[in-house]
């Protein structure tokens, strides 16, 4: 059986395996298929980001759900969050976001929520892996009198736009702020520039005219470089970037210098202590934070635990802990307060609010963190071993931790969407760091590509 899941679920290019229309509709089926309760009238929202090749997906998918006599609601464009909040609160059976996040345009993937707007876990990815290639699908079609309906959604981005006001603090006040939104020509180009003006901000908008196959060129949470230039040209309080499908979120303070999730987490976190809001006095993190991040935790006394690379992960580590906040450097962050999932507009509202409520600039709340030097290459492979078993990548990793002793550290691991592994070091130096990653890099590279 082939697999179709991922960390972040389903990706490839459009139009090849498993990102066809054929592919799609088969998902769609084995959702509405798996998802189907008896005793209500069974609905599935689908909405996307700006790629060309969602129209064609989204039109597989609906076909595919609609055979299954379940109800298809389309909401358009609007960011993965943003169909996370909708299933839940129109009590939809699930919710499919047609996406490939920070990737460029030519790849596209799909995400799928349950009913509460919580990503599926591991064993029901299964069962609908289990029944797409079963290939028996066509047996389980109703009858012509129980199919399915499609419908358009058109209050989709208000009601959405209503929740993240919700989640800015009510004695707070964005007038007289001036904030730089790059919306990486994709599925927050409407909602976040209208959210912060609604909020009373002074708003400049970068890159907010998607056509299709600009989403994430040179833009977005990626390419802060034009986010950057124009905090500083206009002297804006901040910047925001967010990545295609707006589940995260990278900032810039006012001098210009970017901010990456970890920064943000530690900012938040500690402005949320200080106000008693810490749950249990815990934020859950990953093993990608910088080395920088635990130490800040520690002088604030505030606990932390580590998990695997993935925001679903960091979510059910959250949930079993009883933590309210918790995230990854790329800037997926998870307040749990006031979502289910990632959501890079809300990431962006919870650190204006630290601003306002410490009443600094964010250049000074940013020294909360000291952040170790970190380089991190992505190799593309042909094969994917475990790491532990090649021997040749596994004497590299031990001289340079050697080497390092406790002023850095060495992660290896694998992509979980792309044929890929990523060699991260974080080290005393920019010098000696990025020495060290290489020549751990040049190894996976001659190993596995042999």
């Amino acid at each position: 059986m082939g697999k179709l899941f991922g960390t972040d679920g389903i990706r490839g290019v459009a139009n090849e395996h498993p990102m066809t229309a054929e592919m799609a509709m088969n998902i769609g089926r084995a959702t509405a298929h798996l998802f189907k309760k008896r005793g209500h009238v069974p609905k599935i929202i689908i909405g996307k980001d700006t790629r060309i090749s969602g129209y064609m997906l989204e039109n597989a998918l609906v076909s595919g759900i609609c055979s299954m006599g379940v109800n298809a609601i389309m909401v358009g464009v609007l960011p993965t969050p943003g169909i996370a909040f909708l299933t839940g609160s129109m009590r939809a059976d699930a919710g499919i976001v047609i996406s490939a996040s920070h990737n460029p345009f030519q790849d596209n993937g799909i995400k799928i929520f349950g009913s509460e707007g919580f990503k599926l876990p591991d064993e029901t990815e299964t069962a609908i892996e289990e029944i797409v290639f079963a290939n028996n699908l066509h047996t389980l079609h109703p009858s012509p009198s129980e199919l399915g309906k499609a419908y358009r959604m058109e209050d989709a981005r208000g009601r959405y736009i209503v929740f993240l006001k919700h989640a800015f603090p009510k004695e707070c006040s964005l007038e007289g702020t001036r904030i730089v939104l790059d919306c990486s020509n994709g599925a927050t180009y409407r909602v976040a520039p209208e959210t912060f003006m609604e909020l009373g901000a002074e708003v400049t908008t970068l890159f907010d005219e998607p056509n299709g196959k600009n989403i994430n060129l040179q833009c977005g949470s990626q390419h802060p470089e034009a986010l950057i230039k124009e905090v500083r040209k206009v002297k804006a309080d901040v910047g925001f970037a967010f990545d295609g499908d707006g589940d995260r979120m990278i900032a810039v303070d006012e001098t210009g210098a970017v901010m990456t999730g970890d920064r943000i987490l530690a900012i938040c976190a500690a402005s949320l202590k200080k106000q008693g809001l810490l749950t249990n006095n815990l934020v859950v993190r990953t093993v990608m934070s910088n080395i920088g991040l635990g130490l800040a935790f520690e002088s604030l006394g505030i606990d932390s635990v580590m998990t695997g690379v993935g925001d679903r992960y960091v979510i059910e580590e959250m949930q079993a802990r009883g933590a309210s906040i918790g995230g990854e450097d790329s800037g997926h962050l998870i307040f749990l307060r006031h979502h289910t999932t990632g959501d890079g507009i809300i990431t962006a509202l919870q650190l204006a609010a630290a601003m306002k409520k410490e009443g600094k600039p964010l250049s000074e709340l940013a020294k909360i963190m000291k952040v170790f030097p970190q380089m991190l290459i992505n190799v593309n492979v042909k094969s994917r071993p475990e790491i532990e078993t090649v021997p040749e990548i596994m004497t590299a990793i031990r001289e340079v931790e050697r080497r390092l002793g406790g002023q850095g550290r060495v992660l290896v691991r694998y992509s979980g969407t792309q044929n890929m592994c990523r060699v991260m070091v974080e080290g005393p130096t920019p010098e000696e760091t990025e020495r060290c990653c290489r020549e751990i890099a040049e190894v996976v590279d001659k190993t596995l590509n042999a």
